[in-house]
C-alpha cells in the first residue's frame, strides 16, 4: 500500500516525491511504499502544527474531550487494518495488533479524561492585597518519535496527552511500520481534529537523524517526547540540550523477575512465560532476566523450562504464539547472544531454533557477567535464568544493569516483597505480577538508562505543559521610592 504525508489534515507526497519500502519480515514482499519525508518536510509539518497551535490550545476541555473520545471510537472501529499492517510491517501476530489497537484507544479516552484535571492552585503570598497563583498551560508543538514494536499503543501515546493539554503535534513514524503510523493520523482527521494538530511524517531509515535533527531545531518546537532504544534517546537528549528544550524518553529495557524462595512457583512461571515472550520479547518491559534463589531452582527451572518448549513459533498468520522478529537481522543478533552464552557455559534448556525471521522461545540457565545476554538488552525471545543466594544478592543481581524500566518480584510474604521492591532500581515494580503491564492512567516511565519523565495520567500533564506563576496585585500599592 502507498502511504503518504499528513500535513495540515491533507495527503500529501514527500517534497521530493521520493518513496520507500518496508518489507514482511516473512515473506520478504513489500509491506507499504511510503513518502520518504525529508527536512522540508519536517519545518512544513512543524510550521502546519504552530500555525494550528493558538485556535487547539483556546479550544475548551470539553470540545477537546469530545474529539479525543471520537477518535477512540474510531480508532476500534479500525482494528481490523491495525491488525493487519501490523503483521505486514513488524510481523507481529494478529492477537498483539487487536490489543495494542484497543490499549491506544483507551489511551485517547484516559487523555480525554485529563482535559479538566489541567488545573493550577492559589498560593498564599506575603504581599498585601496580592492574589498569586500557578497556571499550567499548553507549551506549544510537541514531536513524539514512536517506535516499531508497540506501534498504536506507543504512536497513540506519544500525541494522546499532549493534544490533550491543548498542544499540536508532529508524530515522527518508525521506518520499520509507517503504514500503522499514518494510520493513526487518519483516525484523527476521520474523528474531527483541526486542520494542522496533528501531523504524521514518514521517512526513510536513512535520513532519520536529519530529519529528528531538523524537528528538534525548528523554533516552533517546545516539546519532545521519544521512545526507542538508548543509544538513540541520549542522541536526542543531547541534541535537544543544546536548544534548552525538555524531553520524556522511554527508552531501553532489561526488566528483571524475582523469584523468591518462598514464591508461588506455579504464578511465577505463568507470570515469566507471558512477560518473556509476548510479542516475541519485543517490548521495552519484556522479562530479560529470570533471577530466581537457588532453594526452588530446580522446581522453577523444570516448569519453565517444559512451558517455554510448548510455545508454537510461525508464521504470524497462522497459529502461533510467537511470530516474527522485526527483521532477519534482529534474529541473528538473538541468535549470536545465545551462542556467546552457551560458548561461555551456559546451559540451553528450551529452543532454539531459527528460520529467517522466526526464532522459538530460549531459555539459557547458568547465565553469568562475562556472557553478552547478561548485560545486552535482548529484545527477542532469548531469555536469562540467575541463580543467587537469598534476597539481597538477588537485588544486587537486579540492579547490576544500566537500565531500570520494569521489574518483578514474586513472594507469599507482601511485606518482604515491599522490602525487595523498595531496593530493585527501576521506574515500575510489580508484586507477584508480570514485568509486562501496562495502564493508560499510571506513572509509565524508568530510571537510570531507561530515561526520565513519565507518561499516563496526571503524571504526564507536567510533560506537556508549562507552569506559571501569574499575580493580580494592587495599582495602589506602595513602593519604596
Amino acid at each position: 500500500m502507498d502511504i503518504q504525508l499528513l500535513i495540515d489534515n491533507e495527503d500529501q507526497a514527500a517534497a521530493d516525491g521520493m518513496t520507500f519500502e518496508r518489507r514482511d519480515p516473512v515473506t520478504g514482499e513489500v509491506a507499504s511504499r511510503s513518502a520518504a519525508g525529508g527536512v522540508a518536510d519536517a519545518n512544513a509539518a512543524v510550521d502546519a502544527a504552530a500555525a494550528a497551535f493558538p485556535g487547539w490550545a483556546a479550544t475548551g476541555p470539553g470540545q477537546r474531550r469530545a474529539l479525543l473520545l471520537k477518535a477512540a471510537d474510531v480508532m476500534e472501529s479500525k482494528a481490523p487494518e491495525f491488525i493487519r499492517l501490523m503483521m505486514t510491517e513488524t510481523g507481529s501476530t494478529a492477537p498483539w495488533g487487536g490489543f495494542n489497537t484497543m490499549f491506544a484507544a483507551g489511551i485517547l479516552r484516559e487523555a480525554a479524561s485529563m482535559t479538566t484535571q489541567i488545573a493550577g492552585e492559589i498560593i498564599p503570598s506575603d504581599k498585601p492585597g496580592n492574589m498569586s497563583f500557578a497556571l499550567r498551560q499548553p507549551a506549544g508543538v510537541c514531536v513524539g518519535i514512536a517506535p516499531w514494536n508497540a506501534p498504536v499503543i506507543l504512536g497513540t501515546r506519544a500525541i494522546a496527552m499532549p493534544l490533550a493539554c491543548g498542544n499540536t503535534v508532529v508524530l515522527k513514524a518508525s521506518e520499520m511500520c509507517p503504514g500503522v503510523h499514518r494510520l493513526i493520523g487518519h483516525v484523527m482527521r476521520e474523528a474531527g481534529l483541526p486542520k494542522g494538530v496533528v501531523n504524521i511524517l514518514t521517512n526513510a531509515p536513512a535520513d532519520a537523524p536529519k530529519v529528528v535533527q531538523a524537528l528538534v531545531e525548528h523554533h516552533a518546537v517546545k516539546r519532545i517526547n521519544f521512545t526507542g532504544s538508548t543509544r538513540v534517546g541520549k542522541i536526542i537528549a543531547e541534541m535537544a540540550a543544546r536548544h534548552l528544550k525538555p524531553v520524556l524518553l522511554e527508552l531501553g529495557g532489561k526488566a528483571p523477575l524475582i523469584v523468591l524462595d518462598d514464591a508461588d512457583l506455579d504464578a511465577a512461571v505463568n507470570a515469566t512465560i507471558f512477560g518473556a515472550f509476548m510479542n516475541q520479547g519485543q517490548i521495552c518491559m519484556s522479562t530479560e532476566r529470570i533471577i530466581i534463589d537457588e532453594k526452588v531452582a530446580d522446581v522453577f527451572v523444570e516448569k519453565l523450562a517444559a512451558r517455554a518448549r510448548a510455545l508454537p513459533a510461525g508464521d504470524p498468520r497462522g497459529h502461533v504464539v510467537l511470530g516474527s522478529l522485526v527483521t532477519v537481522e534482529a534474529a541473528e543478533r538473538v541468535e549470536s547472544m545465545v551462542n556467546d552464552a552457551v560458548s561461555k557455559g551456559g546451559h540451553l534448556i528450551a529452543g532454539f531454533e531459527r528460520h529467517g525471521a522466526i526464532m522459538s522461545a530460549t531459555l539459557i540457565d547458568g547465565v553469568t557477567p562475562e556472557m553478552r545476554i547478561y548485560s545486552e538488552e535482548s529484545f527477542g525471545p532469548a531469555k536469562s535464568i540467575i541463580r543467587v543466594k537469598g534476597d539481597d544478592e538477588a537485588i544486587r543481581v537486579a540492579n547490576d544493569t544500566e537500565y531500570g524500566l520494569s521489574s518483578s518480584v514474586f513472594s507469599r510474604d507482601i511485606r518482604r516483597a515491599m522490602a525487595v521492591a523498595r531496593r530493585v532500581e527501576a521506574g515500575i515494580c510489580h508484586i507477584n505480577g508480570p514485568t509486562v503491564h501496562d495502564e493508560a492512567q499510571m506513572p509509565f516511565g524508568g530510571v537510570k538508562g531507561s530515561g526520565y519523565g513519565r507518561f499516563g495520567g496526571k503524571a504526564a500533564i507536567a510533560e506537556f505543559t508549562d507552569l506559571r506563576w501569574i499575580t493580580i496585585e494592587d495599582p495602589d500599592q506602595h513602593y519604596p521610592f
